[in-house]
């Protein structure tokens, strides 16, 4: 009887755990996007496996800093846009809200260059064509999905990151990379030298502003109790989604630099653009390879188009203290006013590997007024109550913040001819 009754207890408890898994996933298309396939391609054709290890601290890094976004979206049942405009000064809410909707159209400029190279590589399609179509595909799904049910779209996601999952899957079949050696650079921090660089290119890539406000954001799609014992229990599902979803998105990053090891680094071929790499991967690696690496690529540039303009639209209407109704007339102007820069730069028809720099510069430039405010929110006992940050996490929020912070002014003052030395 006992057993039956534990085994009833499991089973709905289980339940309970799986309508509370959704939200981290679309957060985790975000951090899979080409930006991060650049990064990750120059890691592995570059510097072989030695470089994975970024990958898994910084996706730690990245569990501790979502949780905290998520927690105050929870606790405070508003998104950290309207949190921001709520608590800080409206000069400060200005100026925050100001530099986040440029990072959000600097991640919309990599995921619609992205997807338009996938369908480039996958139909022989114009980019511009195929950045005209992603940017449709986008306003579609988004609008066709309600604030309150965002289970359409968590389906979506989940279905392109197992897709591009696969895809890797088969491409690690067919390249065979030395998995010993790939184990190794996991979890054994190295660095060779040249490749600090495009460690701190890795690590800045993964911790994304517009990801953060998109968290606090989507978590409300689940119901959490007003009880605190009980919103304590259901919290933990969130930290489970969290983690499940982030482990995901450091499995897909970490098969990206497998395969670019075991294809451009073993033939020595130095890589310096996603185009350059889908050329290449042909001959070496067979068309199948080719056509798996345009079906991610496509999946990633549409999946994170789609969450950066969940996450623009969220900005704008919660810094402007707006409802977020995605039928207003603010709330679809601002779904596709940050695209326009991107589809302007694409007709122009400028270096893409030039774009995905300045995307990532831009990022650079606004994280730390993503980040900071968030922990000073997570802090506060009067904002968070009981759930306030402290303690051990707080100690390493600060920590992760300032490495995060550093490694990204790094790398913003080497992409401006900054010269340092390790």
């Amino acid at each position: 009887m006992k057993k039956l009754l534990s085994g009833a207890l499991a089973q709905v408890a289980g339940s309970q755990l799986l309508r509370y898994l959704g939200p981290g996933f679309l957060v985790t298309i975000g951090f899979v996007d080409p930006g991060n396939w650049a990064t990750n391609i120059a890691g592995g054709a570059g510097f072989n496996y030695s470089l994975l290890w970024v990958v898994t601290l910084s996706t730690l890094m990245l569990i501790l800093i979502q949780s905290m976004s998520a927690r105050v979206g929870i606790v405070t049942g508003r998104s950290l846009a309207a949190n921001v405009r709520l608590h800080f000064s409206r000069p400060a809410s200005y100026f925050l809200g100001a530099t986040i909707v440029a990072a959000c159209a600097a991640t919309d400029l990599a995921a619609c260059l992205g997807a338009a190279l996938g369908f480039r590589i996958l139909f022989g399609m114009p980019t511009i064509v195929g950045a005209f179509l992603t940017v449709g595909i986008v306003v579609i799904a988004v609008l066709a999905q309600r604030y309150e049910r965002l289970e359409r779209l968590e389906r979506m996601i989940v279905i392109f990151l197992a897709a591009i999952a696969a895809a890797y899957l088969v491409e690690i079949f067919i390249v065979r990379p030395d998995l010993g050696a790939a184990a190794r650079g996991m979890v054994i921090p190295r660095v060779e030298p040249g490749s600090i660089l495009i460690a701190l290119a890795m690590l800045g890539a993964v911790v994304m502003p517009h990801n953060i406000y998109l968290h606090s954001n989507v978590i409300q799609s689940r119901e959490w109790a007003t009880d605190p014992v009980l919103r304590r229990k259901l919290m933990r599902f969130e930290m489970v989604d969290t983690t499940v979803a982030m482990t995901v998105g450091w499995a897909i990053n970490s098969a990206m630099i497998m395969v670019a090891a075991a294809v451009f680094f073993r033939h020595g071929v130095v890589v310096r653009s996603i185009e350059q790499a889908s050329v290449t991967l042909r001959p070496l690696a067979g068309p199948a390879a080719h056509q798996m690496f345009g079906v991610a690529l496509l999946l990633s540039g549409i999946g994170s188009s789609i969450t950066s303009s969940l996450s623009q639209a969220n900005v704008v209407t919660g810094y402007l203290g707006k409802p977020e109704d995605p039928h207003s007339s603010l709330y679809r102007f601002a779904l596709v006013t940050t695209g326009i820069p991107a589809l302007v730069l694409i007709a122009l028809n400028v270096d893409s590997y030039k774009a995905l720099i300045l995307s990532q510069v831009v990022l650079s430039l606004q994280l730390p007024f993503t980040v900071i405010p968030l922990l000073l929110l997570a802090r506060n006992r009067r904002i968070m109550g009981e759930f306030a940050s402290r303690g051990a996490e707080w100690v390493l929020g600060i920590i992760v913040t300032v490495i995060v912070v550093g490694l990204n002014l790094l790398l913003l003052y080497q992409t401006f001819g900054g010269r340092f030395t390790f």
